[in-house]
């Protein structure tokens, strides 16, 4: 049995990111995304490919926001590869995408706060993060009564000398 790998989307991936989005919004697990949101943003998901020919299982994207400023967006992990350390995964994939754009200021906005606490976010004001309320955020059906929770990690520089 192959091993499951991070690589970067596909245009043949986008059909199945939206669906594993879709299930997760069912579930309450983070907000939905249009085909035309993913289409627009295709290039900013890692996503987790079974190594067996087969459909990703899992997505996630890092999309910057502004000078010095990424989000991490729509993970997503199908529920039968949930506990094989997979969204830890592709978040790390994030930290280090963002690290070599010398970005040291990453956020999400999420309903699983225990999840990105375990890999270093610290729950932070969403007033913190206006270009993201005002550039997505009045877009949003939420809007003005957002419930997700906003958190930020600040990462350092890859101080190995190597690009």
């Amino acid at each position: 049995m192959s091993e499951p790998f991070i690589r970067k989307a596909q245009m043949r991936d986008v059909k199945v990111i939206h669906n594993l989005l879709m299930t997760c919004s069912t579930q309450g697990l983070l907000l939905p995304r249009s085909l035309t949101q993913l289409y627009n943003c295709l290039r900013e998901f890692n996503v987790l490919d079974p190594g067996d020919g087969g459909e990703i299982i899992g997505c996630c994207a890092l999309s910057i926001v502004w000078e010095g400023l990424a989000e991490i967006r729509s993970l997503a992990v199908d529920e039968r590869a949930r506990l094989g350390g997979y969204g830890r995964k592709l978040v790390e994939e994030c930290i280090e995408e963002s690290r070599t754009l010398g970005i040291y200021k990453i956020f999400t906005l999420t309903y699983q706060d225990a999840f990105f606490q375990k890999q270093g976010f610290v729950e932070v004001s969403k007033e913190v993060l206006p270009q993201k309320i005002w550039a997505d955020c009045v877009n949003c059906p939420k809007f003005p009564e957002c419930d997700e929770i906003a958190m930020l990690l600040e990462i350092q520089p890859d101080d190995s000398g190597e690009s």
